[in-house]
């Protein structure tokens, strides 16, 4: 629920906030839905590999961030997921980053880190070879 408060809105506890950002893009972003998913991921590795592999056949990697994000939280957090990925941890912080775009190496050691890996699959109706 969402109440006047001064001058903006107040959300309540237990809700997610959807912002309308001004290039028609929605931004989600509140502690508790990501700290909910962040439990998800860690009590349903197979729920993670669903997600990640959901996002990537969709190609937007503001999504692939965010949720990296969350399971970087429910795989033991940022110190445990970098040195186990052989990163710093401000490295994997900028990595994550809404800005990040992480070279290959980078994100096969942290998706190795989470019990993990990239893999190929054919698209059907893609490119027949000649």
């Amino acid at each position: 629920m969402l109440a006047p408060q001064g001058e903006g809105w107040e959300a309540r506890a237990g809700m997610t906030v959807v912002l309308l950002l001004r290039n028609g893009e929605k931004a989600m972003k509140h502690k508790m839905h990501d700290d909910a998913m962040a439990e998800l991921y860690s009590e349903n590795q197979a729920l993670a590999v669903e997600m990640l592999n959901g996002i990537l056949e969709d190609g937007d990697q503001g999504e692939l961030m965010i949720a990296l994000r969350q399971m970087t939280k429910a795989f033991g957090g940022v110190s445990k997921v970098a040195a186990q990925a052989h990163l710093n941890p401000t490295q994997l912080y900028r990595t994550l980053s809404p800005d990040g775009n992480p070279a290959f190496s980078s994100l096969s050691a942290i998706l190795k880190a989470m019990g993990m890996r990239l893999s190929v699959q054919s698209v059907s109706g893609g490119a027949k070879h000649v």
